[in-house]
């Protein structure tokens, strides 16, 4: 249980967090947050299925890694206004030979996306399952990065599990300190 001083320091730590979107949001700086996560998100990616190849291309990584670029060319037809946004399933049935053109075509949809993205509309949306919501363009593109990298990690395990002994490193700050 925290304390309430641990309560307090959380609560500051969100209340700064809240101000630098805000604030990042209404100077225009979104745009430039965005684009280094999704290329980010794109490395990894691509990492990933090296490795899925590399392992024999295993069902359970494959099918993971279809999940994201499905999942991801949802919500990108979501942010765009299709009014069918399942053009392709969340969880696709693709072989591995499949992933390559949604690996290549989803980075530069969602960069040409966010150069023009308002940060601030609410994109409203119904599930698989036919539930309506709505949220905003930066809550769906950071749900959309932290998906990639929750799937990522399934598909590390389950590499493991295939034999591959070592996993590329694919944290963020380790990938930042690359780019420098």
């Amino acid at each position: 249980m925290l304390k309430s001083k641990d309560r307090i320091q959380d609560s500051y730590k969100t209340k700064r967090y809240v101000i630098y979107l805000w604030s990042a949001i209404h100077s225009g700086n979104m745009k430039e947050y965005f684009l280094p996560l999704f290329d980010y998100d794109r490395h990894c990616n691509e990492l990933m299925l090296e490795l899925i190849i590399k392992a024999g291309s295993p069902e359970k990584p494959v099918k993971l890694m279809a999940h994201i670029l499905g999942a991801q060319q949802v919500w990108l037809n979501r942010c765009n206004g299709l009014a069918n946004a399942y053009t392709v399933p969340v969880w696709p049935d693709w072989q591995v030979e499949e992933l390559s053109p949604y690996m290549k075509n989803n980075p530069l949809a969602w960069a040409a996306f966010l150069a023009k993205a308002d940060f601030t509309q609410r994109i409203v949306y119904k599930t698989s399952q036919g539930a309506a919501f709505d949220n905003t363009v930066t809550e769906i593109l950071t749900h959309v990065i932290n998906h990639g990298t929750h799937h990522r990690a399934q598909i590390g395990q389950h590499l493991k599990l295939a034999g591959i002994e070592e996993l590329p490193l694919t944290d963020y700050i380790f990938w930042v300190r690359g780019q420098r």
